[in-house]
């Protein structure tokens, strides 16, 4: 009797964690375009919009009036940092909150510090971005923080930034894997490749790729919506990825994205074409310990447009990554352009589209409970 009881129990912890698993991680799917020629026209007629788009429409709203609308906006700003996660009375008035948001915001992108909604800092703020926040915890890692000497977060030098304690990989030889649910292509696993190749040509480490997700220093995968980190995705363009400071080494991108592996994206018809490698790189950046930068031409600089391919390392981002690593012995100060770099794209002419759900995973998990347990 005792032993059925337990055998009981198992099955039961065993069903909880499967069930958990199944319902915890929604359906990975990622489309990928070997190049611009590869976008399907129906989809160029019918490409999805900003989820941010709307904002445009609270442009030249004033202070101390409300407005339908500016509750969503002031949730926006709250999710980067520029409204403290403690006002929980999220209203449509156009508040001190509000002014002192965008005050923040427009200094720390070098827009004019004017505290109110004008077309420069609408066009801006419906960019897509990386879903990291500007100011964590009230300190912000940008332009403002440098007239911020409380910071608690972030530790500010010139304008690129780091995380607190300057967090960084104690080690130089560093492993990176991808989610194998995704099922994704040497075109696109090669895009990564060369984003890695971008930092290690100016610094002493190195990475190299393994299929052991669970042994990797660094765990890449695409998801959609909640994904179980407190970081939703919101679909196409808005936030277009997160990743984390060392040493935790998990790299998400929003699976919802139409993400274009080579060729000139600059050229695409699709108005919510992504560039690969653009976001890789920045998102490697965060991986290594870099927060966010004022300098537009820098690669962490939090905003990219669509349909703009920016994967070259700027001053900025060098001296910041070099602070932290020093200088890859042989890098000579010339242009971070990867070796490995080519158009891949003169292969498949189709989107590859993946789906999975982390199914097996937890399934292994619960039987290995179970295992454990016995």
């Amino acid at each position: 009797m005792a032993k059925a009881r337990q055998y009981h129990h198992l099955f039961m912890i065993s069903t909880i964690l499967l069930l958990l698993s199944l319902n915890s991680v929604p359906l990975v799917s990622a489309h990928f375009f070997p190049n611009i020629t590869s976008i399907p026209e129906d989809l160029l007629k019918n490409a999805s919009t900003n989820p941010w788009g709307y904002f445009r429409q609270l442009g030249g709203c004033q202070a101390g009036k409300q407005y339908d609308g500016l509750a969503k906006l002031k949730h926006y700003f709250q999710y980067f940092g520029y409204i403290p996660n403690s006002l929980s009375n999220i209203t449509d008035d156009f508040d001190d909150y509000l002014e002192s948001a965008l005050r923040t915001y427009q200094q720390n992108f070098n827009l004019n510090v004017t505290g109110q909604l004008d077309n420069q800092t609408m066009n801006h703020i419906v960019r897509p971005r990386c879903g990291n926040p500007d100011i964590v915890n009230g300190s912000t890692s940008m332009n403002s923080g440098k007239t911020n000497t409380s910071s608690s977060h972030f530790h500010t030098v010139s304008h690129y930034t780091f995380f607190t304690g300057m967090p960084r990989w104690r080690k130089q030889a560093l492993t990176y894997s991808f989610l194998p649910e995704n099922q994704l292509t040497d075109e696109v696993k090669t895009v990564f490749s060369r984003a890695f190749d971008r930092w290690s040509t100016v610094i002493p480490l190195t990475f190299t790729k393994t299929d052991s997700i669970n042994a990797a220093d660094i765990r890449i995968g695409f998801f959609t919506g909640d994904h179980g980190d407190g970081e939703p995705f919101d679909g196409v363009l808005g936030t277009l990825a997160h990743a984390f400071s060392p040493p935790s080494g998990r790299l998400h991108l929003d699976g919802d994205e139409n993400w274009v592996v080579a060729g000139d994206v600059r050229t695409s018809s699709l108005t919510s074409a992504v560039d690969l490698e653009s976001v890789a790189v920045h998102e490697i950046g965060h991986l290594l310990g870099l927060g966010h930068s004022s300098v537009e031409e820098s690669i962490m600089y939090p905003s990219i447009t669509s349909r703009i391919k920016k994967v070259e390392l700027a001053s900025d981002d060098i001296e910041g990554i070099q602070t932290l690593y020093g200088s890859n012995p042989n890098y000579n100060g010339s242009s971070t352009e990867s070796v490995q770099e080519r158009d891949t794209g003169s292969g498949s002419s189709g989107a590859h589209s993946v789906h999975s759900r982390w199914g097996l995973t937890g399934l292994i998990m619960a039987f290995g409970v179970a295992l454990l347990l016995l």
